[in-house]
């Protein structure tokens, strides 16, 4: 049974980090890409980042880019989004999601079967 369980969510001020958490089981990690995707109240879903468990490519939404880093590590099968100076815009549940294969064009995680069960992020200003 494929699991992804999402960690590390909380309330933070802006300016602040949060370090979230995706632990991956149920399937061959290696062979995947991982994604995160926010949802902010009232929004559509926004992917925010990406990484191929296969080269460590990774990729990363504009709004965050230079502000959020993703990685992974194989031998723990997890994969972490570490958020710096986040601002209350950034407020919204992340969800972790896995895809065979490669991350996918534009950020758009619709075909990817797997999905976490989210974790709240709150920036307060």
């Amino acid at each position: 049974e494929v699991q992804l369980v999402e960690s590390g969510g909380g309330l933070v001020q802006a300016g602040g980090s949060l370090r979230l958490s995706c632990a991956a089981s149920g399937f061959t990690f290696d062979d995947y890409a991982i994604g995160w995707i926010r949802q902010a109240p009232g929004k559509e879903r926004e992917g925010v980042s990406c990484i191929s468990s296969r080269d460590g490519s990774t990729y990363y939404a504009d709004s965050v880019k230079g502000r959020f880093t993703i990685s992974s590590d194989n031998a723990k099968n997890t994969v972490y989004l570490q958020m710096n100076s986040l601002k209350p815009e950034d407020t919204a549940v992340y969800y972790c999601a896995a895809g065979y294969g490669s991350c996918p064009p534009f950020m758009v995680f619709a075909d990817f079967a797997s999905w976490g069960q989210g974790t709240q992020v709150t920036v307060s200003s």
